[in-house]
């Protein structure tokens, strides 16, 4: 046989030519500006990643703004926030726009700085000089001013939980004005100023109180200030049932290593807790969150509250869509996936790799999608059997602990070819970085296998949804392909309504957002 890479087809020389490298060398399709701002807002991570180091992560988002209109900045950092529930992205775009559009940082500030640990992120980002300033200026700090003098003592108390800077410091640098004695009292407390004791918010004099008798009921501030002190186990076992939900996932192993599901009654609140569908929703909980969970948990964790956490994760994609049709989900399962999904940062790197959430997006969909086939790859298709019935986690687990070796997106993609299959609808979920499929010119093989697969089946939609964007991907420049960027739960609603006709593109998707 004539090779195939120097003999292509007529047809296939007509498809898009591959316009970049990707990090691996290989041919792939660069985003255009405001494509790869949305996906860098929705996956973007300021950690070291696979491919790339923290700061080079920086330097692209920060480009990427530039090359943009700050009002797509805008919508993006809003999108990324309320929608894909990230953090440390809307705080870099929301402090850029300091500088880029002030009038659009105003108001866009309230939407993305919607608590104390995002509050903190916006001033460090300002005060780090990455935007182009090195200190928080008028505007920016009267933003802050005003976030400070409108929150309530809880969200303040919330903030007071952290340093770098600490709540403390920005207070110092903004001097927000007290509404009441009591506020004035709190801020001269919480920055070592004299303050009238009798003054002080109910719940900071209970905590002053409880410091001197720590036998004694337990104030209504913070977790974290408490367990300063040494803690009863029925001390611990209350705040089981009092702290955040969020919190209440994380220290699982520290409720047990404390002795607080020894105290009758806290096995059953912790798990009643954890399975709570409305907790679940106004904490905001993402499904990967209930995976660094469930993976983490040791052995004194009751069987009971491991069961409410696999019950949570169920209900944290309970909304997955069902997508009509012949659908078909590839996982890349290939060694650069097994990297953090959220990047290495040191003494915090999160033990969810991309694989784990290319696994979960993969499961899910099967979960709500029972006749769809998923095709985990690497250099080729890795067989596996799954139960769409079976529980999620059970799913996931068995999809994340296959695969390895090189990237090859084309691959399941030509096994398609190969039966002829007929499809409607194909979601391939990986991080775009594929080399092992390297064409020598022309089209990636990703988009000549999809040339041919629309060719057979002229209503096929093609998905592609990145875990961690590197700025490009491997099939572009069609009406029926999708490159849509993020692993909360609004990447299954966009995958159906993409499937449906209802959305275009991702860019238009960002774009609907309300500033």
């Amino acid at each position: 046989m004539a090779n195939k890479g120097l003999f292509a087809s007529a047809i296939a020389r007509l498809l898009p030519a591959a316009d970049t490298l990707n990090r691996e060398g290989a041919p792939a399709y660069a985003y255009g500006a405001e494509a790869k701002l949305a996906q860098l807002a929705a996956t973007g991570t300021l950690n070291d990643s696979a491919y790339a180091t923290a700061e080079t992560h920086l330097t692209e988002v920060l480009a990427a703004a530039k090359a943009v209109d700050p009002r797509f900045v805008a919508k993006a950092a809003v999108y990324a926030r309320k929608a894909g529930a990230m953090k440390d992205m809307p705080a870099l775009l929301a402090a850029y726009l300091t500088v880029a559009d002030p009038d659009l940082a105003v108001r866009v500030f309230g939407q993305v700085i919607d608590n104390g640990r995002m509050l903190r992120s916006f001033v460090q980002i300002m005060r780090s000089g990455q935007v182009g300033r090195t200190s928080l200026g008028t505007r920016p700090k009267r933003l802050v001013k005003t976030w400070l003098e409108r929150a309530s003592m809880r969200d303040l108390m919330a903030a007071a939980t952290g340093n770098d800077p600490s709540l403390a410091d920005i207070v110092r640098m903004v001097h927000p004005k007290p509404a009441d004695a009591a506020r004035r009292a709190f801020y001269g407390w919480l920055i070592a100023k004299p303050y009238d004791v009798a003054a002080l918010p109910i719940e900071i004099a209970a905590f002053e109180a409880w410091k001197r008798d720590p036998s004694g009921a337990l104030p209504p501030v913070p977790f974290e200030w408490l367990t300063a002190v040494p803690l009863t186990a029925e001390q611990w076992g209350q705040l089981a049932g009092t702290i955040g939900w969020q919190a209440l996932r994380m220290n699982l192993n520290t409720l047990a290593r404390n002795g607080a599901f020894g105290v009758t009654g806290v096995t059953a609140t912790v798990a009643a807790r954890l399975s709570d569908a409305d907790a679940l929703t106004k904490a905001r909980v993402l499904p990967y969150q209930l995976m660094v969970a469930l993976g983490s948990v040791g052995e004194g964790v009751p069987l009971k509250v491991q069961a409410a956490l696999e019950d949570a994760l169920e209900a944290s994609v309970a909304s997955v869509p069902t997508v009509a049709g012949r659908v078909v989900v590839c996982p890349d399962v290939s060694g650069s996936m097994r990297s953090p999904a959220t990047g290495y940062r040191k003494g915090a790197t999160s033990t969810v790799t991309c694989n784990d959430v290319a696994a979960l997006v993969a499961a899910a969909m099967l979960r709500t999608n029972r006749d769809a086939r998923v095709l985990p790859f690497e250099e080729k298709v890795v067989r596996i059997n799954l139960d769409p019935f079976a529980r999620l986690a059970v799913n996931t687990a068995k999809l994340a602990a296959v695969g390895g070796g090189g990237t090859n997106v084309s691959a399941p993609l030509a096994m398609l070819n190969a039966e002829r299959a007929a499809v409607d609808l194909v979601v391939i979920v990986s991080d775009n970085a594929s080399w092992v499929d390297a064409t020598r010119g022309g089209a990636t093989q990703t988009m000549r296998e999809w040339d041919l697969i629309v060719r057979r089946n002229p209503r096929a939609k093609l998905v592609c949804v990145d875990i961690q964007t590197h700025g490009t991907t491997q099939a572009s420049g069609r009406p029926e392909i999708l490159n849509v960027g993020g692993f909360s739960d609004a990447v299954f609603d966009t995958i159906a309504k993409f499937a449906t006709g209802e959305t275009r593109d991702w860019v238009s998707i960002v774009n609907q957002t309300e500033i």
